[in-house]
């Protein structure tokens, strides 16, 4: 094709009509790559944590104690969110009290934004 400023223009003219729009500037700018979203969409999930299941049961195993580590097993840690199964209730208040000590020590085991909260479901 010529180089002729006339005949480009009739082209883009052409092509305006046939597309029913002008020939778009920056193809990738209103594109939104995966890896852009992938941390929040992993972190939803409960898996951007990247805790392994046995991380957690060891951290929880040498945190807690034998007594305690026998009455309790990790279940899950979904948006940081622990959740702990406990055998009875009276464990369970128990260690509604010791909450924050056990989150605290926790959060220095495992790193301070991957434990969020801990949950108790007895069963």
């Amino acid at each position: 094709m010529s180089d002729d400023p006339a005949l480009k223009r009739i082209r883009e003219a052409i092509l305006r009509e046939w597309r029913g729009a002008d020939e778009p500037f920056d193809l990738e700018r209103r594109v939104s790559k995966p890896d852009r979203f992938l941390k929040a969409i992993l972190h939803q999930a409960g898996v951007a944590e990247g805790l392994q299941e046995d991380q957690v049961r060891s951290a929880w195993k040498e945190l807690a104690g034998d007594f305690i580590a026998r009455h309790t097993e990790p279940l899950s840690v979904k948006g940081g969110h622990l959740v702990l199964r406990v055998t009875q209730p009276a464990m369970r208040f128990h260690l509604e009290q010791m909450k924050p000590m056990l989150l605290k020590r926790l959060r220095e085991e495992l790193g301070p934004d991957r434990i969020l909260s801990v949950r108790f479901q007895i069963g």
